[in-house]
């Protein structure tokens, strides 16, 4: 295969060109191939097909285009075997390729090649590398999603390659073979005035003179005409040069004439002949950032000069907000030829004084050219004064680390041509109201740019060494850039220990922040944590403390709410604005693992009462999962609690609490018994049992279970016992752990016995009839549901009764009785008619629709299995959904349409990795594998078998 972005997007098997489909599904083959072997996420390709209004069945659509493109990449080969082209990975897929397949990877290649190669070869390298360039990215997908800022950076690397390669050949020579690509590059960006200045000196050093000058008079028109703006400065020393036919290299301008700007205006009447240029140094090692960097050079395209554009970058403290800010800045400057300017606002400083607005008016105004001695008094005439020196002006001012939206806006100039970049830790949230300003939240480091960053600074040759002991440096750095920095710095001040060692270090001290310790404050991860710290009110400072007390990995606010003993709301919103927490999804919030341990050293030298609000926290799952439990398995047993139970709507919303909970509840029932709350840990194991059972968590249902009945054991809570000595029993009997289950289930009858508790009893003989189920004792099984069905019955639960005629009717289909296993299953939905039960109609008609295939009735079944799926996915039942979709797709290959069964279980395993289901993948895989070989164990079935009275 290979395939091409930088263009048109294509690909190829062998000489054959393949059509790659549908524009969107083209458009996903595109972003794929953008990143060049890196995985993409679901939610990324969502955003990237439809921005920020995605329809609902999006991440449907993007599986079948998924799917779709398997079929074209491999055929032949089942969906994701070993060496196919589209692999699954990190949440999402990823496009299998090198510079030999993907011509984006052919081109870094050799821009690599070029920059460490002697002048003339590496000229030729870089000509060879912008020639693969065929048009503009991804050329042929839709506009809307060519805009987006993943394909805007492949344009600003081309860019950076074109003029990265001019200047080697304006000062080595070999303009002449490098002169189409750079011409090619500066047609597609008419107003990049740096192209268009080194396309001017390579035509007037290969002897085109006069086409230079007419370049240049076309590029002035064009800005004057698009922008309203006069050339800069590049653009006038290149137009000079031709004139004095120097055509010097673009890099020494010292002795160059130049134009003066006709932006020349009150600064330079104040004695001010000098634009200022306050700047910081740019990062020398700066690594990675490039969708966040081409998201901001997009901000500068079209018509964004017409206005002042303002964009506030936010973020956790440590996270490179700066020095993003500076490196951004420095790839502009050059737009702005009335200079830059800079401040530092101390608005999260380490001594807590952040400067006022005053102050950095002042500071600019004497930049501008004013004598301090006629700055007028008065912030409001200041005020008035700074906007009129930057009127008509191009101007670059970064505000770096404000406080919030009160101390920027003196500050903001009120004419076009202006780019104002702020960095704060708040998210400014007025002034993105108020003046429009364009947010930008940067996250940490992923793991390769994490690993970019090291080799940067510690060099490549010394990274590679040691590949492990990298991993796990930037996995206990967390992906937070100040940190890989302090680390880097020491590994760099000791250039002959082993990366290992370093890396031992951070092991050590896991749960601390001593690992990032450093003697300037500046560098130190604890002291720049603490300054943002410092700022937060008394409840929101409380709140982050005792915040280290929740079991994580995230928080809704709900919990929130419990562990503080009062309403949140306003706290998390501070602590979010701080960039403390981030909401990565609606009411959920999570910290740094950096962050946490910071919290965790301020809660242990803290006065709050821990256990207080540790116990109000159990308190909150507790009566959390026994309100889903009602709703999610209404004929479950339930145990009297102490506390109020909250109602759910419906069984949907119960699931979808449980899910997004699952990881966190995994970790609360061990808090609950490494703090001796006995009695919330068995309760909870009790609440939690259906769901993990239901959705195929059998490994953390065991655990959860085990944990339960040994702090119920404790309490002597015998009711607790038998019902968790089932449970554990059933746990254990999904792992094949039967010498757990059998014991376990006769304690849990005896106990159930012993109380004259008999709808527990009822659930523990269900429990027992399915044991016997799954090991082939159907008539002894038979009997033990008969006598749950009697139970249920007589206790009033119409809910359990239907429940286990269900697994009455599972047990006759084994039995080959699937005339009799239909009845069961009619009785069944009569039972649960009226109880708005959707999960269980759903499993009583997928049962139906299995009934049915096995009686050759194909098409009935498929009808049963498609109401089946509208159930499950009304719910979001989504490891139930999966094996409905298997069984459609048996009977849509047994009704003889192959396609609607590759369909079917195509869909099916694009959904198997979300429940983490191996053993299901392989199967689904193998049904694919096979699908067109004869199916003879339908063959055998199509004697349809009579059934009077079917269903």
């Amino acid at each position: 295969m290979r395939f091409a972005v930088l263009g048109p997007v294509r690909l190829w098997r062998g000489d054959v060109e393949l059509n790659s489909g549908a524009p969107q599904q083209r458009a996903l083959l595109a972003l794929l191939l953008a990143y060049a072997g890196r995985p993409v996420s679901l939610d990324e390709m969502v955003d990237v097909l439809w921005g920020q209004d995605p329809p609902s069945s999006s991440v449907n659509v993007v599986h079948r285009y998924v799917g779709n493109l398997r079929r074209l990449l491999e055929p032949g080969l089942p969906p994701r075997a070993e060496g196919g082209w589209l692999l699954r990975g990190a949440g999402g897929y990823r496009l299998k390729a090198d510079a030999g397949t993907l011509d984006l990877l052919r081109f870094r290649h050799l821009v690599e090649q070029a920059r460490s190669a002697a002048p003339a070869e590496a000229v030729e390298q870089y000509a060879e590398a912008l020639a693969l360039w065929q048009g503009e990215a991804a050329a042929g997908i839709p506009a809307e999603v060519r805009s987006r800022p993943v394909f805007a950076a492949l344009e600003q690397e081309r860019i950076a390659v074109a003029l990265e390669a001019a200047d080697v050949a304006l000062e080595h020579g070999g303009t002449a073979g490098l002169l189409p690509a750079l011409r090619a590059a500066a047609t597609r960006h008419p107003l990049d005035e740096r192209l268009q200045a080194r396309l001017v000196l390579a035509l007037a050093t290969t002897g085109r003179q006069a086409e230079a000058l007419d370049t240049w008079q076309a590029v002035r028109d064009e800005l004057a005409e698009e922008l309203g703006i006069e050339p800069g400065q590049e653009l006038r020393a290149a137009q000079q040069r031709v004139l004095t036919e120097t055509a010097a290299p673009l890099r020494d301008t010292t002795a160059l004439p130049t134009t003066p700007p006709d932006t020349a205006g009150e600064a330079r009447d104040a004695g001010n002949a000098v634009p200022p240029a306050q700047l910081p140094a740019d990062l020398a090692v700066f690594a990675g950032r490039r969708a966040d960097l081409a998201k901001a050079l997009a901000l500068l395209d079209g018509d964004a000069l017409r206005t002042v554009v303002i964009s506030a970058i936010g973020g956790m403290a440590g996270v490179g907000k700066t020095t993003l800010a500076v490196h951004w800045a420095h790839r502009v400057a050059h737009r702005f030829p009335d200079g830059q300017l800079y401040v530092n606002l101390r608005g999260f400083d380490r001594l807590g004084s952040a400067m006022d607005p005053a102050e950095a008016l002042r500071s600019f105004l004497e930049a501008l050219g004013v004598p301090p001695h006629r700055i007028p008094v008065g912030v409001d005439v200041q005020v008035g004064l700074y906007r009129s020196l930057l009127a008509k002006r191009r101007v670059l001012i970064l505000l770096d680390n404000a406080r919030d939206a009160e101390q920027v806006r003196p500050l903001l100039p009120s004419s076009p041509g202006c780019l104002v970049l702020i960095t704060s830790r708040d998210r400014l949230p007025g002034l993105l109201a108020t003046e429009g300003a364009l947010p930008m939240t940067l996250d940490l480091f992923p793991a390769e740019d994490a690993r970019e960053s090291l080799a940067r600074r510690l060099g490549e040759e010394r990274v590679a060494r040691e590949p492990r002991a990298v991993d796990e440096i930037v996995e206990r750095c967390g992906g937070l850039p100040l940190a890989l920095a302090v680390v880097a710095a020491r590994a760099a001040a000791n250039p002959a220990f082993p990366l290992s060692a370093i890396a031992a270090e951070l092991r050590e001290t896991p749960a601390t922040l001593d690992a990032f310790a450093d003697g300037d404050p500046a560098v130190d991860v604890r002291a720049v944590f603490s300054w943002s710290y410092r700022s937060l009110s008394a409840a929101a400072a409380r709140l982050f403390r005792l915040l280290a007390l929740h079991p994580g990995p995230d928080v809704s606010a709900g919990a929130a709410a419990a562990l503080a003993g009062e309403p949140v709301r306003r706290a998390l919103n501070e602590l979010t604005r701080a960039s403390l927490l981030t909401e990565h999804a609606p009411g959920r919030y999570v910290a740094h693992d950096l962050l946490r341990a910071y919290a965790t050293e301020l809660v242990e030298d803290s006065e709050d009462d821990r256990d207080a609000a540790v116990e109000r926290l159990l308190d909150h799952y507790t009566q959390q999962a026994h309100g889903a439990c009602r709703k999610f398995a209404p004929f479950w047993v339930r145990p009297e609690l102490s506390l109020p139970v909250p109602e759910f709507e419906d069984d949907r919303q119960a699931l979808a609490w449980f899910t997004a909970e699952h990881p966190v509840l995994m970790s609360v029932v061990e808090l609950a018994a490494q703090g001796g709350f006995d009695t919330h840990g068995w309760q909870l194991a009790w609440a939690l049992e259906r769901f993990l059972d239901q959705q195929g968590h059998w490994r953390d249902c065991a655990t959860v279970q085990r944990l339960g009945l040994a702090a119920a054991q404790r309490l002597g809570h015998r009711a607790a016992q038998a019902h968790l000595h089932r449970a554990l029993a059933r746990a254990s009997a999904r792992l094949g752990d039967y010498h757990v289950a059998w014991p376990g289930i006769r304690r849990s009858l005896e106990l159930h016995e012993e109380l004259g508790d008999l709808g527990g009893l009822a659930t523990a003989h269900r429990s027992h009839a399915w044991l016997l189920d799954q090991v082939g004792r159907y008539e002894e099984s038979i009997r033990q549901a008969e006598r749950a069905l009697a139970l249920y019955a007589a206790t009033g639960n119409p809910a359990g009764e239907a429940s286990m005629l269900h697994a009455l009717a599972w047990t006759h289909i084994r039995l080959d009785q699937d005339c009799r296993a239909a009845t069961y299953l009619q009785d069944a939905l009569i039972k649960l008619n009226g109880l708005s039960n959707r999960y269980g109609d759903a499993g009583v008609l997928d049962g139906l629709g299995y009934a049915l295939h096995r009686m050759g009735e194909y098409d009935r079944a498929i009808v049963y299995y498609r109401h089946a799926l509208t159930l499950y996915r009304d719910v979001g039942d989504r490891y139930n959904e999966i094996g409905t979709l298997r069984h459609l797709g048996d009977s849509h290959r047994a009704a003889g349409d192959h396609d609607a069964a590759r369909d079917s279980w195509q869909h099916a395993l694009d959904l198997v990795d979300e429940v983490v289901d191996p053993a299901t993948a392989d199967e689904i895989r193998d049904k694919l594998l096979h699908l067109d070989l004869p199916d003879l164990v339908s063959a055998e079935r199509r004697v349809r078998r009579s059934c009077r009275g079917g269903p």
